[in-house]
């Protein structure tokens, strides 16, 4: 990518940041930001469980102070990571959606959690060619280095970085800056 597309895709990014920020004060007037007003926001509706799921994940880990809302400030950081965030940064904010009892170390049953949800999610527009299970087997053969069936960060961010299709599977946002626009387009 050019210099000239380089800076082209960062204003795009500014501007959707922005028009995501207006439309956080015009619809939480107070500040805060509830479940249900994010995924207004993103235009889920309820007709689809594993998105809505998905959505209920991410908010939550971006909701830091535990408080079941974001305020302005978490929401930002939540938007400036997702469509702005180095590679390393978003691997530790997908590291910790699927850490979900927050020990630092994922377990199979956290992994196929999550895959499970990305796996109905991505299935939709194309054949993946493996189960959730095959899938969370495959990651934890490539990731798991000492085989002692948890993943540590550090494996995780590793092993990540060394296979495309690992990436793949892990960092969560496939596209998430394609997802973002996509349902503001719907939400509109």
């Amino acid at each position: 990518m050019g210099q000239g597309e380089s800076a082209e895709h960062e204003e795009v990014d500014l501007a959707l940041i922005q028009d995501l920020c207006l439309t956080f004060m015009k619809e939480c007037p107070s500040g805060a930001l509830h479940l249900h007003e994010f995924k207004r926001i993103f235009g889920v509706q309820s007709t689809s469980e594993e998105e809505s799921i998905y959505m209920e994940t991410i908010f939550h880990s971006f909701d830091t102070n535990r408080d079941n809302q974001l305020d302005f400030m978490e929401y930002t950081a939540a938007l400036h990571l997702v469509l702005r965030g180095k590679l390393e940064d978003r691997l530790k904010w997908s590291f910790k959606v699927y850490d979900r009892d927050g020990n630092g170390r994922l377990d199979r049953k956290e992994i196929r959690h999550i895959i499970k949800i990305i796996y109905k999610m991505k299935t939709k527009n194309t054949d993946i060619g493996m189960t959730p299970q095959e899938m969370c087997d495959r990651i934890f053969e490539l990731v798991d280095e000492n085989h002692d069936g948890q993943i540590s960060l550090a494996e995780f961010m590793e092993g990540a970085q060394k296979d495309e299709w690992l990436m793949e599977m892990l960092k969560l946002d496939f596209n998430a800056g394609g997802w973002v626009n996509q349902k503001l387009i719907k939400a509109r």
